[in-house]
């Protein structure tokens, strides 16, 4: 069994179906304490005003307003907040990520399947077909197939960080492991993959 944190902070257990409810039951009751312990870990999206959604959207924050409403203008969303409400609400961060996610799924599909392509071309890479999400805690995978599945995350990282991940994806179209085989084919393409590799872990794949 296995227990992960979802975007919005929820936990989620996933079991082979073949497991029994009462085990599962066991588990939770056994594993309180961890289990609080991971939900409170989990990263809250941090909103501030004037802060940068992935490479051409931004939140603007209007206090003051009658009533908590939210809309798109442009590439700006804008928060408009009623005097007693506050930026750390869980409500009203619920209300901000609806939109934030909307801002990078779109910024995603328009920029990713590009640079993806243009990657695998370069470099040598074949890949079946690719797809987004936001409900991981990772930025990318591959499968047998070689689907690429690609967090729309990315969109809030560097571009040479989104090109590490994208070149790390391709390489599991041909090796599914993290052999030096693995590794040698990332150096290839991406000779600063050490350095990128080491940044990345001060980015979180949550939205």
């Amino acid at each position: 069994m296995k227990v992960t944190v979802a975007p919005n902070g929820t936990l989620r257990i996933s079991a082979p179906t073949y497991a029994p409810l009462f085990m599962v039951k066991r588990m939770i009751a056994g594993s309180r304490d961890e289990l609080r312990k991971l939900r409170q870990s989990h990263p809250t999206l941090e909103l501030i005003d004037g802060m940068a959604i992935g490479k051409s959207h931004s939140l603007q924050v209007i206090t003051g307003a009658p009533a908590r409403t939210i809309k798109k203008s442009g590439q700006r969303i804008i928060l408009y907040l009623a005097q007693a409400d506050s930026l750390a609400d869980d409500t009203v961060v619920d209300l901000a990520r609806k939109h934030i996610i909307t801002a990078l799924r779109k910024e995603a599909k328009h920029y990713l399947p590009k640079r993806l392509r243009f990657l695998a071309d370069q470099h040598g890479f074949e890949y079946s077909n690719v797809r987004f999400s936001h409900a991981s805690g990772r930025w990318g995978s591959c499968n047998h197939a070689k689907m690429i599945s690609l967090n729309i995350a990315l969109m809030n990282l560097p571009f040479e960080l989104i090109d590490y991940v994208l070149i790390h994806e391709l390489a599991h179209t041909v090796r599914l492991d993290h052999s030096p085989a693995f590794w040698q084919l990332v150096e290839q393409a991406d000779p600063d993959f050490k350095l990128h590799r080491k940044m990345m872990k001060s980015y979180s794949p949550s939205v």
